[in-house]
């Protein structure tokens, strides 16, 4: 009998694996993270952020270049 499936976390367990998620250097998404461009929260000490947070945050990034485009 196989066990049941456990739900997966959409938890990104530090700097790298959200960088990698966000396809973008290392450093830069550091530094996007200190100046509050990128939402991420501290649990524990280590930067963590959600999948489903960022998708809600690019999907926000990506109306808003939109909306500049079509005013100007």
């Amino acid at each position: 009998m196989s066990e049941p499936s456990k739900p997966q976390s959409d938890l990104l367990y530090g700097v790298p694996a959200i960088a990698a998620f966000l396809r973008m250097r290392e450093r830069q998404c550091r530094h996007r993270i200190d100046t509050g461009l990128i939402p991420a929260f501290r649990l524990e000490g280590t930067i963590c952020s959600r999948e489903s947070t960022l998708n809600v945050w690019l999907a926000e990034r990506e109306a808003a270049g939109r909306e500049d485009k079509a005013n100007g």
